[in-house]
Formats: C-alpha cells, sequence, structure tokens
C-alpha cells in the first residue's frame, strides 16, 4: 500500500468509520504523503544548486510510470508543476485524495463503504475497518520504533513524522500498555521524525507538510473565531 493508504487508515477509527482529525488536515497530509513517496522513489526531488531555477523547487529526476495509478497521476501533477514550491504540490496532490484512496481500499476490502447521515440532515460517508491485519502490522512496525525496539524504516519513519504532525502518537501506541507517558512518546516521535533517516529533500517535503497542516488548523480557527 501506499504511504497515504496507511496515513489514512490511521487517521480513521476502525469502528466508525471516521476520521480522527479534522478533513482540511488530512487532505494536507495526504498530500504530503504522496509527495513524500515520490522523492523516496526519487521520481521527484527539490532543486539544488546545480539545478536551473531557484533552489528548493519541485524537479522531476524520473518519469518513468511507477505502476500504480494514484502515484503516476501525482507524477504527472509534479510534471506539470516543476519549479512550484512544495507546499503548492501538497495542496494540489491532496485535492480529492482522500475520497479516491477510501474507495481503493474499499475495493481491496480493508474498509467497507457507509453513508448515513450527519445531524440528521446531510449525508456522511463513513469508513469502518473490514480487514484491519494490514493496519495491525503498520500499527505494530510504528510500535516497535515509537518504543525503541526497532530503528524504522524510511516508510514508517515517514509516517511517524506525519502522525507527530496531529499528535496522533498516543492513537497508534496507547501509553497505558507501555512503559511511556504521552509526553515521552511524543518526544520520542520527534526524535525520529528529526531523525538522519531522511534526505534533505525528504525532511524539507515533510516540514512542509506540517506546516501546512497547521496552516489548515490556523484557518478553521479564526474562521470559528469570526
Amino acid at each position: 500500500m501506499l504511504i497515504a493508504e496507511d496515513l489514512l487508515l490511521l487517521l480513521t477509527d476502525d469502528a466508525s468509520g471516521s476520521l480522527v482529525v479534522p478533513g482540511q488536515q488530512a487532505d494536507a497530509a495526504l498530500g504530503g504523503a504522496n509527495l513524500v513517496e515520490l522523492v523516496l522513489l526519487r521520481k521527484v526531488d527539490l532543486s539544488g544548486t546545480g539545478d536551473a531555477g531557484e533552489p528548493g523547487r519541485i524537479i522531476v529526476r524520473d518519469t518513468v510510470p511507477a505502476g500504480d495509478s494514484v502515484l503516476d497521476a501525482a507524477l504527472q501533477i509534479a510534471l506539470a508543476h516543476q519549479g512550484s514550491k512544495p507546499s503548492t504540490l501538497i495542496r494540489l496532490l491532496g485535492k480529492d485524495l482522500r475520497r479516491l484512496l477510501y474507495a481503493r481500499l474499499a475495493a481491496s476490502g480493508v474498509v467497507r463503504a457507509e453513508q448515513g447521515r450527519m445531524v440528521g440532515f446531510f449525508p456522511a460517508h463513513r469508513w469502518p475497518a473490514q480487514d484491519a491485519s494490514h493496519e495491525t502490522q503498520v500499527r505494530e512496525q510504528l510500535t516497535g520504533a515509537l518504543l525503541g525496539r526497532a530503528a524504522p524504516e524510511p516508510r514508517s519513519a515517514a509516517l511517524i513524522a506525519l502522525l507527530h504532525a496531529f499528535r496522533c502518537e498516543h492513537k497508534v501506541v496507547d501509553p497505558r500498555h507501555c512503559a511511556l507517558s504521552r509526553r515521552q512518546l511524543r518526544a520520542r516521535a520527534e526524535q525520529i521524525a528529526e531523525g538522519d533517516w531522511a534526505s534533505a529533500a525528504v525532511r524539507q517535503v515533510i516540514e512542509e507538510t506540517i506546516a501546512a497542516v497547521a496552516a489548515v488548523a490556523i484557518t478553521a480557527a479564526t474562521a470559528g473565531a469570526g
């Protein structure tokens, strides 16, 4: 599965099928997850001093399809927006991605689609777990990394870094079931997020994804206050 799919499963309550974080923040994180995956695959990079244009902008290094329809669509978006800031591409990649990933997960039997009513009137889609075996495996890998039992692989480290943006570490590892407090668990996630597992490009993409998630939260809070 894609990093974005794993992230979406972790951000979705297995029983209720609803997101445990605000939708717009989830969308920003999913867009960032797709960009992280393209960078890890060395399809997309951030421009450096040897490249034309301004450093730190989106540049496609490898145009060969990745073999996944979602990633290949993301790669085409990256091609069309070379020279853009990572934050711009994160926003574009996150558009409608949540709906698409839920549909893929439902088609593969990982979740099931349910439709109900929000506040009694508005239709609301829910995606409760149907086969949680993959998510359980991902949680076990993340738990091992967060508790220091194993060094995280780049994909696991990226997931931890993205969950760290939501302060959701305790939703993956229950502090009551380990020797860490919630504060210690968050400190461990921060340590992994800032570790040397990531290239400079991956680190910058994750930082911009975290900033995008925070910006959405600030915008929503400001609108609510108004």
